[in-house]
Protein backbone atom coordinates (compact mmCIF):
# COMPACT_ATOMS: atom_id res chain seq x y z
CA UNK A 1 0.00 0.00 0.00
CA UNK A 2 2.78 2.46 0.87
CA UNK A 3 4.29 2.14 -2.63
CA UNK A 4 1.06 3.66 -3.97
CA UNK A 5 1.53 6.62 -1.64
CA UNK A 6 5.11 7.11 -2.83
CA UNK A 7 4.04 6.86 -6.48
CA UNK A 8 1.28 9.41 -5.91
CA UNK A 9 3.75 11.74 -4.18
CA UNK A 10 6.22 11.35 -7.06
CA UNK A 11 3.53 12.08 -9.66
CA UNK A 12 2.38 15.17 -7.73
CA UNK A 13 5.96 16.41 -7.43
CA UNK A 14 6.54 15.78 -11.14
CA UNK A 15 3.39 17.79 -11.94
CA UNK A 16 4.73 20.65 -9.80
CA UNK A 17 8.02 20.53 -11.72
CA UNK A 18 6.22 20.59 -15.09
CA UNK A 19 4.13 23.53 -13.89
CA UNK A 20 7.29 25.44 -12.96
CA UNK A 21 8.77 24.74 -16.41
CA UNK A 22 5.59 25.89 -18.16
CA UNK A 23 5.33 29.09 -16.11
CA UNK A 24 9.01 29.91 -16.65
CA UNK A 25 8.57 29.46 -20.39
CA UNK A 26 6.21 32.41 -20.37
CA UNK A 27 8.72 34.74 -18.70
CA UNK A 28 10.42 36.86 -21.32
CA UNK A 29 14.20 36.75 -21.43
CA UNK A 30 15.01 39.14 -24.25
CA UNK A 31 15.22 36.25 -26.67
CA UNK A 32 12.33 35.47 -28.98
CA UNK A 33 10.65 32.15 -28.17
CA UNK A 34 7.26 30.96 -29.41
CA UNK A 35 6.37 30.13 -25.77
CA UNK A 36 5.93 33.88 -25.15
CA UNK A 37 2.61 33.70 -27.01
CA UNK A 38 1.35 30.47 -25.41
CA UNK A 39 -1.20 32.03 -23.08
CA UNK A 40 -2.87 34.19 -25.73
CA UNK A 41 -6.44 33.41 -26.79
CA UNK A 42 -8.18 34.96 -29.79
CA UNK A 43 -11.89 35.55 -30.34
CA UNK A 44 -12.51 33.35 -33.37
CA UNK A 45 -16.10 33.05 -34.59
CA UNK A 46 -17.30 34.02 -31.11
CA UNK A 47 -15.23 31.43 -29.23
CA UNK A 48 -11.96 32.05 -27.37
CA UNK A 49 -9.36 29.98 -29.24
CA UNK A 50 -5.67 29.53 -28.37
CA UNK A 51 -3.41 31.42 -30.78
CA UNK A 52 -1.48 28.19 -31.46
CA UNK A 53 -4.60 26.69 -33.09
CA UNK A 54 -4.96 29.61 -35.49
CA UNK A 55 -1.37 30.29 -36.54
CA UNK A 56 2.18 29.03 -36.73
CA UNK A 57 4.51 30.88 -34.37
CA UNK A 58 8.23 30.81 -35.07
CA UNK A 59 11.40 32.63 -34.07
CA UNK A 60 13.49 33.09 -37.24
CA UNK A 61 15.90 35.46 -35.45
CA UNK A 62 16.99 35.98 -31.83
CA UNK A 63 14.80 39.08 -31.43
CA UNK A 64 11.95 38.38 -33.86
CA UNK A 65 8.78 36.30 -33.67
CA UNK A 66 6.60 35.64 -36.68
CA UNK A 67 2.95 34.63 -36.51
CA UNK A 68 1.61 33.16 -39.73
CA UNK A 69 -2.16 32.51 -39.58
CA UNK A 70 -3.68 29.48 -41.29
CA UNK A 71 -6.56 31.75 -42.40
CA UNK A 72 -5.56 35.29 -43.50
CA UNK A 73 -8.99 36.62 -42.50
CA UNK A 74 -8.11 36.26 -38.82
CA UNK A 75 -4.94 38.40 -38.94
CA UNK A 76 -6.65 41.47 -37.46
CA UNK A 77 -8.04 39.41 -34.57
CA UNK A 78 -4.58 37.98 -33.93
CA UNK A 79 -3.05 41.47 -33.85
CA UNK A 80 -5.69 42.70 -31.38
CA UNK A 81 -5.18 39.66 -29.12
CA UNK A 82 -1.40 40.10 -29.10
CA UNK A 83 -1.83 43.82 -28.35
CA UNK A 84 -4.31 43.03 -25.54
CA UNK A 85 -1.89 40.50 -24.00
CA UNK A 86 0.33 43.45 -23.04
CA UNK A 87 3.64 41.72 -23.73
CA UNK A 88 5.49 44.93 -24.45
CA UNK A 89 5.74 44.10 -28.15
CA UNK A 90 4.00 45.89 -31.01
CA UNK A 91 2.75 43.63 -33.78
CA UNK A 92 3.28 44.73 -37.37
CA UNK A 93 1.41 43.00 -40.16
CA UNK A 94 1.90 42.81 -43.92
CA UNK A 95 -1.44 41.06 -44.51
CA UNK A 96 0.24 37.64 -44.68
CA UNK A 97 1.97 37.39 -41.31
CA UNK A 98 2.57 39.34 -38.12
CA UNK A 99 6.07 40.25 -37.01
CA UNK A 100 6.88 40.93 -33.37
CA UNK A 101 10.20 42.53 -32.50
CA UNK A 102 11.30 41.49 -29.02
CA UNK A 103 12.77 44.60 -27.38
CA UNK A 104 16.00 44.56 -25.38
CA UNK A 105 15.43 44.25 -21.64
CA UNK A 106 16.67 46.97 -19.30
CA UNK A 107 18.78 46.02 -16.29
CA UNK A 108 15.94 46.90 -13.94
CA UNK A 109 13.45 44.78 -15.91
CA UNK A 110 15.91 41.86 -15.92
CA UNK A 111 16.06 42.02 -12.12
CA UNK A 112 12.24 42.07 -11.90
CA UNK A 113 12.00 39.04 -14.20
CA UNK A 114 14.72 37.18 -12.25
CA UNK A 115 12.74 37.83 -9.05
CA UNK A 116 9.57 36.63 -10.78
CA UNK A 117 11.40 33.42 -11.80
CA UNK A 118 12.59 32.95 -8.20
CA UNK A 119 8.99 33.34 -6.99
CA UNK A 120 7.77 30.73 -9.50
CA UNK A 121 10.48 28.38 -8.23
CA UNK A 122 9.49 28.96 -4.62
CA UNK A 123 5.86 28.16 -5.45
CA UNK A 124 7.04 24.96 -7.14
CA UNK A 125 9.06 23.96 -4.08
CA UNK A 126 6.05 24.67 -1.86
CA UNK A 127 3.98 22.31 -4.05
CA UNK A 128 6.71 19.65 -3.72
CA UNK A 129 6.78 20.03 0.07
CA UNK A 130 2.97 19.85 0.18
CA UNK A 131 3.11 16.53 -1.70
CA UNK A 132 5.65 15.30 0.87
CA UNK A 133 3.38 16.36 3.72
CA UNK A 134 0.38 14.57 2.19
CA UNK A 135 2.43 11.41 1.65
CA UNK A 136 3.72 11.47 5.23
CA UNK A 137 0.20 11.92 6.59
CA UNK A 138 -1.04 8.99 4.49
CA UNK A 139 1.87 6.86 5.75
CA UNK A 140 1.05 7.78 9.38
CA UNK A 141 -2.57 6.78 8.80
CA UNK A 142 -1.44 3.42 7.40
CA UNK A 143 0.76 2.83 10.41
CA UNK A 144 -2.06 3.81 12.75
CA UNK A 145 -4.37 1.35 10.97
CA UNK A 146 -1.76 -1.37 11.40
CA UNK A 147 -1.06 -1.76 7.67
CA UNK A 148 2.65 -0.99 8.10
CA UNK A 149 5.08 -1.24 11.02
CA UNK A 150 6.86 1.69 12.60
CA UNK A 151 10.13 0.63 10.92
CA UNK A 152 8.40 0.59 7.53
CA UNK A 153 6.94 4.02 8.31
CA UNK A 154 10.42 5.47 8.95
CA UNK A 155 11.87 3.81 5.82
CA UNK A 156 8.98 5.08 3.67
CA UNK A 157 9.26 8.59 5.13
CA UNK A 158 12.98 8.57 4.29
CA UNK A 159 12.11 7.55 0.72
CA UNK A 160 9.58 10.37 0.46
CA UNK A 161 12.19 12.82 1.81
CA UNK A 162 14.69 11.65 -0.82
CA UNK A 163 12.06 12.27 -3.50
CA UNK A 164 11.42 15.72 -2.06
CA UNK A 165 15.13 16.55 -2.07
CA UNK A 166 15.48 15.31 -5.66
CA UNK A 167 12.57 17.41 -6.96
CA UNK A 168 13.59 20.49 -4.95
CA UNK A 169 17.08 20.26 -6.46
CA UNK A 170 15.57 20.00 -9.96
CA UNK A 171 13.45 23.10 -9.32
CA UNK A 172 16.56 24.95 -8.11
CA UNK A 173 18.49 23.92 -11.26
CA UNK A 174 15.69 25.09 -13.54
CA UNK A 175 15.34 28.43 -11.72
CA UNK A 176 19.09 28.99 -11.73
CA UNK A 177 19.27 28.34 -15.47
CA UNK A 178 16.32 30.66 -16.15
CA UNK A 179 17.80 33.44 -13.99
CA UNK A 180 21.11 33.13 -15.87
CA UNK A 181 19.22 33.34 -19.15
CA UNK A 182 17.33 36.44 -17.97
CA UNK A 183 20.35 38.31 -16.59
CA UNK A 184 22.63 37.35 -19.51
CA UNK A 185 23.29 40.40 -21.67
Amino acid sequence: MSSEIKETAEMTMDDALESVKARLGKIRTGKATPALLDGITVEYYGAPTPLKQLATVSAPEARLLTVKPFDRGVIGDLERAIQAANLGMNPSSDGMMIRLAVPELTGERRMELAKQARDVGEEGKIAVRKARQEANEALKAEQKDGDITEDELHKDRDDVQKLTDKFSAQVDEIISAKQSEITEL
